[in-house]
């Protein structure tokens, strides 16, 4: 018998169905190949042991969609430049994968490498020490004297002393002791640890996390650890309400103490979201080094040198200070500042740049004075310096006259590079200015820089800024294209991307009369991706773009997902709305108390825009947005309904009213709402009138106009806008007959951004927009 004519038909996944099941098998496979491009995540280089020329190393990173993790890679190069004109780089032959790594940190000298594996479970957390040629120590920290290191981009800080004999670092803090019971009741001092099966673990006192993405992690701590005998020292003194993170070493002076400086963010009365969030006010601390004795094999403190108290806020005077880096001489000490956010409520905003003269002598005294190297600009002249936008130092970013530093910073829709001469404030911009293209540094190889250059439609590449004239206000650098293994892609990929083009538009404010300020009333942009050329004379679908935050941009550089979206055949509208950073902060600050409508008519007046110039059909526009963007797309297709035939959310902020009572940030949503009053009504237990306008800013207020079909994407974990939030107003759509597909994902938080949800994300949104967009 021929079981085969008896089979049932092919059953589909849950979504699909016989006419979409073409177009998702095509989708993906071409998803694949732009999902498989690699990304630089850090660069570092060393002196040639030689003496000729320098060597470099990368960190790449590559989705592994199997394994739903990235896989992690060093890749070398040899450098030798030959002149300002030629540069050469002598790759390996091939990557090394650091499997299990969650972080590696270089000594100043290079000599050694710190390789840091955190455990997924209750094992030790290991620290490896190699050279050139072995693994010369490994030690196991248990968790009994610190959980993970930090290695999250924000509270970490791994920093080797000058000697290279110590490291400090941020791990979290071992968990405090639980009650345990038994058959008999609570168990009084029982200290063991041994499993014991006459006995059961209770939950003891819940605690504060700072939210999104710290899950779990209740307090980061301060470490120093001995790299000859891996003894680990915790540093005593600093109060329970400070976290603690961003540590480096100070200047070591012969005779006098050593201090370690840390950033300290304060949890009274209670800790907030963090991620993302710039408003947390924040200090810059000094607390005593501890010396360790080798022939004792122990640490050892001398006595307390700050009075009356063993660590010293360096910085009262603003309200927050954080990135600490010393200058090349330890003559004084730079640091970032988001007062402008703390001091708004905005969750980021434009930056500033500041110094604070270091003690010769080692003797420290508070408050220390602050000198303004880069203060906020609130609006400024076209094509003029906009303000600081930037969140993070290199290691070492410093120029050989010690005192000029390089930085990237966002400027308008594009990431440049900064030369700022801390000494007299000039900043200048050193990337390319005819460029529309985005700027990433990487590294500094002596005075000449390592970066990566790209836009929507051109793959990164490495350019390497050979210093051509060393003066002090012209000094230039000559930009050459490097040839690199790391960016390869399918010609399939190399081709579609050939076939598109950007520009960066200007967009005329529609309402100038209702500016309250300069910065308020200036052009805002967007980034227009599209065909080199239309078929037939018609307009491809356009797929309108929008970041979340609502203080963050989109910037002109390459996204594999929105070149996945572009290569299918759709233009793009990114819309930087007022409201983004990179544009002063007079043009920041008039968004907060606006939100639902100066975005959401921006975003109109740049559609508007696009179809005037002939560049899209008002017949054929979808939207996609997350976060904020969410909130704009939900907003749109409620009050303009005949505007959008489909619609994408992932994570969207859809109810203000129901967030404000179970997010991470519910600070966020009074700023936004009531604007910068809205720092000093925000409560914990908000009005009947706070709920009532929360509603009427949010997009739920406009839901009986919604007609387009909308897919939501969303990551049951996040706890920025937690996933009831959305399903409340798809579940609304459904009621109201408009079609709503969902996709949850268990196990992601608000970025949605493992391997194999982000790939499914795009995926979904490509065969949801084709079915619609015609």
């Amino acid at each position: 018998m021929d079981a085969s004519k008896d089979a049932s038909p092919k059953e589909l996944p849950l979504g699909l169905d016989a006419s979409t099941e073409e177009e998702y098998a095509s989708q993906s496979k071409l998803l694949q190949e732009f999902t498989s491009i690699s990304s630089i995540d850090k660069a570092w280089t060393f002196k040639s042991n030689s003496g000729m020329g320098s060597q470099a190393m990368f960190s790449i990173s590559q989705a592994n969609l199997l394994a739903n993790k990235r896989r992690k890679f060093i890749l070398s190069a040899i450098i030798s430049k030959e002149s300002s004109s030629f540069v050469n780089f002598q790759w390996a032959q091939f990557p090394i994968e650091m499997g299990g790594v969650s972080t590696i940190v270089p000594s100043p000298s290079g000599s050694k490498l710190l390789v840091v594996r955190n455990p997924e479970n209750e094992s030790p957390t290991r620290f490896e020490i190699w050279s050139q040629g072995q693994v010369e120590k490994e030690f196991h920290i248990p968790q009994s004297v610190h959980g993970s290191v930090y290695t999250d981009g924000w509270f970490e800080g791994i920093s080797w002393n000058s000697d290279e004999t110590l490291v400090a670092y941020v791990a979290e803090e071992p968990s405090p002791s639980k009650p345990v019971f038994s058959d008999l009741g609570y168990k009084k001092c029982s200290a063991s640890t041994d499993k014991d099966s006459g006995s059961w673990k209770g939950q003891g006192e819940w605690e504060e996390d700072w939210g999104e993405t710290y899950a779990g992690k209740r307090q980061p701590a301060l470490f120093v650890i001995s790299i000859s005998s891996g003894d680990v020292q915790p540093i005593k003194g600093i109060a329970k309400s400070l976290s603690v993170g961003q540590v480096v070493w100070a200047p070591s002076t012969e005779g006098s103490n050593q201090y370690l400086v840390f950033v300290g963010w304060s949890s009274d009365p209670r800790k907030l979201g963090i991620k993302y969030c710039y408003n947390r006010p924040c200090a810059l601390y000094a607390v005593q080094a501890p010396v360790y004795k080798s022939e004792a094999n122990a640490f050892e403190f001398k006595g307390s040198p700050i009075k009356g108290s063993c660590v010293l806020n360096l910085t009262q005077s603003i309200s927050s200070a954080f990135y600490p880096l010393f200058s090349p001489d330890g003559s004084f000490l730079v640091f970032l500042s988001a007062k402008s956010s703390v001091d708004s409520g905005a969750h980021s905003a434009t930056n500033s740049l500041h110094k604070i003269d270091w003690p010769v002598n080692g003797q420290l005294s508070a408050p220390a004075k602050i000198f303004d190297v880069i203060p906020v600009v609130q609006c400024s002249e076209d094509g003029c310096f906009p303000g600081l936008y930037c969140s993070e130092f290199l290691r070492n970013p410093w120029l050989s006259d010690g005192s000029t530093m390089i930085l990237s910073s966002v400027w308008g829709s594009s990431q440049v590079l900064l030369s700022v001469n801390v000494l007299s404030g000039d900043v200048k911009c050193i990337s390319p200015t005819d460029s529309k293209f985005s700027w990433n540094l990487h590294a500094l190889d002596g005075d000449n820089i390592i970066a990566v250059s790209s836009s929507p439609v051109d793959l990164p590449g490495i350019r390497y800024g050979c210093l051509v004239e060393k003066a002090t206000r012209n000094t230039t650098w000559n930009w050459l294209d490097i040839l690199s293994p790391i960016f390869r892609c399918s010609e399939k990929v190399r081709s579609l991307l050939s076939s598109r083009q950007f520009d960066i538009l200007k967009i005329p404010v529609k309402d100038v009369s209702s500016c309250l300020t300069k910065g308020s009333s200036k052009p805002f942009e967007a980034i227009f991706v599209s065909s080199n050329s239309k078929k037939n004379g018609v307009c491809d679908p356009l797929i309108v773009m929008l970041h979340g935050g609502p203080h963050s941009a989109s910037l002109s550089s390459f996204s594999k997902s929105l070149a996945f979206l572009s290569s299918i055949g759709y233009s793009l509208l990114i819309v930087n709305y007022r409201g983004s950073i990179g544009f002063g902060e007079e043009a920041l600050q008039s968004l907060p108390g606006k939100i639902g409508s100066q975005d959401v008519s921006d975003v109109l007046t740049a559609i508007d825009h696009v179809i005037d110039m002939g560049l899209a059909s008002p017949s054929s526009i979808a939207v996609l947005g997350g976060s904020h963007g969410g909130f704009l797309t939900t907003h749109l297709i409620g009050q303009a309904p005949d505007k959008f035939v489909a619609a994408a959310a992932r994570n969207p902020v859809c109810n203000l009213s129901s967030m404000v009572g179970t997010t991470d940030i519910p600070d966020w949503c009074y700023v936004e709402t009531y604007g910068i009053d809205g720092k000093n009504k925000f409560t914990e237990a908000p009005s009947a009138e706070d709920l009532g306008l929360f509603h009427s800013k949010s997009p739920i207020s406009h839901i009986g106009k919604v007609k387009t079909p909308t897919i939501f994407l969303i990551g049951a974990q996040d706890l920025r806008v937690p996933m009831s939030n959305v399903l409340q107003y798809a579940r609304a759509l459904k009621e109201r007959g408009v079609e709503v597909k969902i996709l949850m994902f268990p196990n992601d938080v608000h970025g949605i951004d493992r391997p194999q949800s982000d790939f499914e994300s795009f995926l979904n949104i490509g065969v949801w927009f084709k079915k619609y967009c015609k």
